[in-house]
């Protein structure tokens, strides 16, 4: 999946306000990043490198198995796969954003 694809994935499931009301940011290196803000009305969904409340860093490979459910998050967290910066509340309530 691209990142184009992931972005509009995102956009779909937080769609015109849901009740996520953070900021995170996928950040998948080389290949780029996903912002969500959900604090704004609209929300907004990007691919803006700019401050958010929670950094999620994870390779691109390994958030499509997490996404897919092949892996799980919090077992990609502690193998060192999945990296959170900032609020870690944010990173534990993104299960209402990957479903």
């Amino acid at each position: 999946m691209s990142l184009t694809a992931i972005t509009e994935q995102m956009t779909s499931r937080i769609g015109a306000g849901g009740n996520f009301k953070k900021s995170v940011k996928f950040d998948f290196g080389d290949d780029g990043v996903v912002r969500i803000d959900d604090k704004v009305q609209p929300p907004i969904i990007d691919n803006e490198n700019a401050a958010t409340d929670c950094t999620i860093k994870v390779k691109l490979a390994d958030f499509m198995d997490i996404a897919s459910g092949k892996q799980n998050a919090q077992m990609a967290f502690m193998m060192g796969k999945l990296k959170v910066e900032g609020d870690m509340s944010v990173a534990m309530q993104l299960g209402t954003i990957l479903g």
